[in-house]
């Protein structure tokens, strides 16, 4: 099973979404989850995973993915990530997993694959502006290419959108 996870913040709190699904062509969740958390720690640059895996890991944990896609990135060039945080927190309590970052925005001297793939706005044909992919726990060639298969004829991949769309409906 594949499961992609958000987060969306307001105020001290935020409200986390899980999708999982079958395969990465799926169309349609296997099921959906949402977590609130009343008080979420601080932003600190350089530092988001200890403000997002106190939301996520309950939602994982509960589900146990053999894949996690997140909504960032695994590294931030030699510095671990997000993704890299939650790979050894999912190691620390036993469970093996693949994660998956597909973030929207780049990041200089992170190891991405840029994919482009879907319609931009108002457009016809590919967006012009890419996905970057990275990974821990799978080549990152194969991670792009199977971001790249992911339903939906949008720039982000149609079960990305609805976990994204979760954590903001009925916001915190």
């Amino acid at each position: 099973m594949i499961a992609a996870v958000d987060v969306h913040y307001s105020g001290e709190g935020a409200r986390a979404a899980l999708v999982a699904f079958g395969d990465w062509t799926s169309d349609e969740a296997l099921l959906e989850g949402i977590h609130r958390v009343d008080r979420v720690s601080p932003y600190i640059p350089g530092e988001f995973y200890r403000r997002e895996l106190p939301c996520v890991l309950p939602l994982i944990a509960a589900v146990k993915p053999e894949v996690v896609i997140i909504d960032g990135y695994v590294w931030l060039g030699a510095r671990p990530g997000l993704g890299a945080h939650l790979h050894d927190a999912l190691a620390a309590r036993g469970q093996t997993c693949v994660v998956v970052g597909v973030a929207k925005t780049p990041y200089t001297g992170a190891p991405a694959m840029e994919v482009r793939r879907g319609q931009g706005k108002g457009r016809r044909g590919p967006s012009p502006r890419p996905l970057y992919v990275t990974s821990v726990g799978m080549d990152p060639t194969a991670a792009a290419q199977a971001v790249a298969s992911m339903a939906g004829p949008w720039r982000i991949p149609l079960l990305l959108r609805r976990v994204d769309e979760l954590t903001r409906m009925h916001a915190v």
